[in-house]
């Protein structure tokens, strides 16, 4: 029998709640749902604030692809605390305060050891609905139907079961705020693509092409690392004041009204183009845009953004070829959970990296589709759904 919350619950199932998306861009429906205890490796968590993003919006309508399973859990930004390891797990402890991600950390295979990758090749990233190490889930309903996993977080659950490889324990100094769970994906990816993958240097000029909350993250990482000029690139002219506190100077419009693309305007004003440019929106014309804009000789795009199954760039050769500009894709900023994370929450607690910003709107659980219809329409950068009090 499952235990509905109890400090006696270790290695038993839990029942709980989760916000659960039987279909395809339907609302997530809140119900009873039960979790297992965790296999070895693995780690029970309860989950103490979550937040919504892009990629669980794109999960939620897909209904072609491979990854489209459903029922499943989506959710993969978040914080919450451990409840009960399982065996093998050594390095959280029951109370422990920690943040999911979606990148694994296994800290033995030759990627993670490098510091040139945080590509895991022991748990590759994947859109897998089970588990890493096994090809179960820990979710079911209360007629014994499995739930699937979403980015092996699943957030959008009272308690979810993570693999250890996707757990970054936090120092039990630090307070456990709503803003912290953004280090789980979106802020973490805008900075660490500015701080690790592009390697910004003071000085220099950077274009960010699409303004959510990725794409001001890079500008956070941008102003971070030094640059001068950080131009924004969006549909969107509102965008410009809300980036003016992450360090945008300029600001583009994508559908410029003088019959000039955007990256024509970007190389005439900084006279040969950016040295890094930042694709966050997840088209393909706007990663071609992008690197057009790119200066020849040095300069770097870097692709951030999540384009649809089966997207093509077309990028001439002899453009390749001739103008020595590096194109380069990235998951999760480049950045290593384990070792990255804490030194991004340092700099947070320290106030030199913004967070709390990021945060335009908190939701109860019980409102979460609310949170999909902030972001649909475009009125929010992070909503912050607080799962369960501390």
């Amino acid at each position: 029998m499952a235990e509905k919350v109890s400090g006696g619950s270790k290695g038993k199932p839990i029942r709980c709640r989760g916000a659960v998306c039987r279909r395809p861009s339907e609302p997530l429906v809140i119900e009873e749902i039960i979790v297992a205890p965790p296999m070895p490796h693995e780690v029970r968590i309860r989950i103490i604030y979550t937040s919504l993003c892009h990629s669980d919006l794109l999960f939620w309508k897909i209904k072609d692809f491979a990854a489209a399973m459903f029922p499943r859990i989506l959710g993969h930004e978040a914080i919450g605390v451990v409840e009960s390891v399982g065996e093998d797990v050594n390095e959280v402890s029951e109370g422990d305060t920690v943040i999911p991600t979606f990148m694994a950390d296994c800290g033995e295979c030759g990627d993670c050891k490098s510091p040139k990758s945080n590509l895991c090749s022991k748990l590759p990233f994947k859109s897998s609905h089970f588990m890493p190490r096994y090809e179960t889930s820990r979710f079911t309903d209360l007629n014994g139907e499995a739930i699937y996993h979403f980015l092996y977080v699943s957030s959008f659950s009272e308690y979810t079961v993570v693999d250890i490889a996707h757990v970054t324990k936090i120092d039990s100094g630090i307070p456990l705020t709503k803003a912290a769970g953004l280090l789980g994906c979106g802020v973490s990816t805008g900075v660490g693509a500015a701080w690790r993958t592009a390697n910004v240097e003071p000085g220099s000029t950077v274009a960010i092409f699409g303004l959510g909350s990725i794409g001001l993250a890079v500008a956070e990482g941008a102003r971070l690392c030094g640059a001068t000029r950080i131009i924004g690139v969006d549909v969107n002219e509102d965008k410009f004041e809300v980036g003016k506190k992450f360090g945008l100077t300029d600001f583009v419009k994508a559908a410029n009204s003088e019959n000039k693309s955007a990256s024509e305007v970007i190389i005439e004003m900084t006279d040969g183009g950016a040295d890094y440019c930042f694709e966050c929106v997840g088209m393909a014309s706007v990663v071609q845009e992008a690197y057009a804009c790119c200066r020849k000789g040095w300069g770097k795009t870097i692709v951030l953004g999540v384009d649809k199954p089966g997207s093509q760039v077309t990028i001439s050769s002899r453009d390749i070829l001739t103008t020595g500009k590096s194109l380069i894709g990235v998951l999760f900023g480049g950045l290593k959970p384990k070792s990255d994370i804490p030194t991004l929450l340092n700099r947070y607690i320290n106030k030199e990296l913004q967070l709390d910003e990021f945060v335009t709107h908190e939701v109860p659980f019980e409102d979460i589709n609310k949170a999909f219809d902030l972001l649909i329409e475009g009125k929010c950068l992070r909503c912050v759904i607080c799962m369960n009090d501390q």
